[in-house]
């Protein structure tokens, strides 16, 4: 139980790392939370016209996830589960930002390709094909973060489908003012210029 508090803690500290604020902040384009939807994460970070800052941001929220898992893999299957969750935990509620964090989609999918490589490319090949069907973020990640229990059942161990099923509730819950917008029909669209005002 100890190994398991520990091994959670680590991961949710890995996870909290906030790249997205960081990252603008270094490259001099200011908090990101005072920007389009305040969010930190690599959606909100395109919003500053900063392609590049974006994807970096996209990029180390993954491999976060990622990180957390592989070190986690070394003391067993069940540790690696609770690194997952850890991480996507500490993106959505970073001790260092008073617990407000991102959505947590980056960081679940580099958790997931590093949990089971394949469900981590399908849930990401999902998210790809809905977002450039649609040209909505929060509706791909929600797709995409839906699906995956679902790629775990079949292609992988099925005793990690629970933690995709908490992953995706996690996620879920926290895009609810997204779902509000997307049923008004008023959630933004990915765009890849920046705004002019």
């Amino acid at each position: 139980m100890i190994d398991a508090i520990a091994g959670l803690l680590l991961a949710y500290l890995i996870g909290s790392v906030p790249f997205g604020l960081l990252l603008t902040r270094l490259a001099g384009a200011g908090d990101i939370r005072s920007i389009g939807s305040g969010n930190i994460g690599a959606t909100n970070v395109l919003r500053t016209g900063r392609k590049g800052l974006a994807a970096a941001t996209l990029l180390l929220d993954g491999g976060k996830g990622a990180v957390a898992v592989l070190i986690a893999q070394r003391f067993g299957a069940e540790m690696a589960v609770l690194a997952a969750l850890g991480a996507v935990l500490g993106h959505l509620f970073p001790v260092w930002l008073g617990f407000k964090g991102g959505k947590g989609v980056a960081t679940a999918l580099g958790a997931w390709l590093a949990l089971a490589w394949p469900v981590g490319l399908l849930a990401i090949a999902t998210w790809l094909a809905t977002a450039l069907l649609f040209r909505v973020s929060s509706l791909a990640a929600l797709i995409a973060l839906a699906a995956a229990p679902a790629y775990a059942l079949l292609l992988a161990d099925p005793r990690r489908a629970w933690v995709g099923l908490v992953l995706a509730v996690l996620v879920i819950w926290r895009h609810q003012e997204n779902i509000r917008r997307l049923l008004r029909g008023d959630e933004p669209r990915i765009r890849l210029r920046k705004e002019r005002h």
